[in-house]
């Protein structure tokens, strides 16, 4: 039977919406609180940060533009936690997807074989750690942590060495005109609309096919979906290859789609901690890939308003580093309740 408009409504959890709402209120009060004990006006300071941020449409590409990587790692993350496990190699194969854009970019000069070759090298860079938690029982944020670490690296051997620029050693050889991601606008390309895409389809994957209710069942209890006909070992190799296939390709269209250097710096600054940041967007996103997409933008908010704070309200960066870290801490705690609760109950369920 077919339920009415009203009946759909009232069937919504609005549960984690509200709880994220408050967390996020209860976030900017202690972050004000922090900033009055600095003598700093809070106030002023946040009407700042939005207008940075929202104020202006070079404020909103920026906002976008700081989503869109981490939105991607982000969902690496999630599609662990459904399956239960606690994937923290996002960064490793986003190292592995921005080196791939500017070595096979330069190969042939396609965006889409670009970012082909991103998700490839990004799902490759995670199949070892898979390996080994299927087959060996190695824990994998013991493995995920070390092959972040081999993979830093060695991508920044790769910068170095043999895909350093010649004419400017401060990064490393571009990506050819040919395969940059259109740009919408102040620096904003359609690497945007790839990442609320995949977020999108993400969603479909987990909540609308066979293979997506196998890792959330995976995830919820394994005994029992082992029981089920399910197959838990195959869901966490999926979790893991899609994973590394998505924040393969945020490593690419962060340097194909971000102007105008369209390479890695030397030292890897500009690809350097997405994958950990995608970590706090999930839990604010309550590992969810539809919650995910507002989070990132959340995050982006936070970021972009950074430089208007810090001119017109005088307060010092370091001062809006805590700040930022205060409202993300506040907000990810719900997320973080609920995965210690279900960890818990997993446990005692096996």
């Amino acid at each position: 039977m077919r339920k009415s408009g009203s009946e759909l409504i009232g069937s919504i959890n609005l549960r984690p919406f509200v709880e994220s709402l408050i967390a996020i209120f209860v976030g900017f009060l202690i972050g004000g609180i922090v900033l009055l004990a600095f003598g700093y006006n809070p106030f002023e300071a946040y009407y700042w940060l939005f207008q940075g941020a929202l104020g202006s449409t070079r404020g909103i590409a920026s906002t976008l533009k700081y989503a869109t990587p981490i939105m991607l790692t982000a969902l690496t993350f999630a599609i662990g936690t459904r399956t239960g496990i606690f994937n923290i190699g996002a960064e490793g194969s986003f190292y592995f997807g921005a080196i791939a854009a500017v070595i096979f970019t330069n190969i042939w000069p396609n965006m889409w074989f670009g970012l082909a070759m991103g998700m490839l090298l990004g799902a490759l860079w995670a199949l070892p750690a898979a390996v080994l938690k299927v087959y060996r029982g190695v824990h994998e944020v013991i493995s995920t942590i070390m092959l972040n670490w081999i993979g830093w690296f060695f991508v920044l051997w790769l910068i170095v060495g043999p895909y350093a620029n010649p004419n400017d050693p401060n990064k490393t050889i571009r990506i050819p005109v040919e395969a940059r991601m259109p740009e919408i606008g102040y620096g904003l390309s359609i690497a945007i609309i790839f990442a609320v895409l995949a977020s999108v389809l993400t969603y479909f994957l987990l909540w609308h096919t066979t293979t997506g209710f196998g890792m959330r069942a995976s995830g919820m209890n394994e005994r029992a979906a082992r029981y089920a006909g399910m197959n838990p070992k195959r869901a966490v190799m999926w979790s893991f290859l899609i994973g590394g296939l998505l924040s393969g390709l945020g490593g690419a269209m962060k340097i194909m789609g971000e102007g105008p250097t369209y390479a890695i710096s030397q030292g890897g600054a500009n690809i350097y901690g997405f994958g950990f940041d995608g970590i706090g967007v999930s839990l604010v996103g309550r590992n969810h890939p539809l919650g995910i997409i507002l989070a990132a933008l959340f995050f982006g908010m936070l970021r972009a308003g950074t430089a208007l704070m810090q001119a017109e309200a005088q307060v010092p960066l370091e001062i809006i580093k805590v700040i930022q870290g205060i409202i993300v801490i506040t907000v990810a705690v719900p997320s973080l309740y609920d995965l210690v609760k279900k960890a818990f109950h997993r446990g005692a369920a096996q």
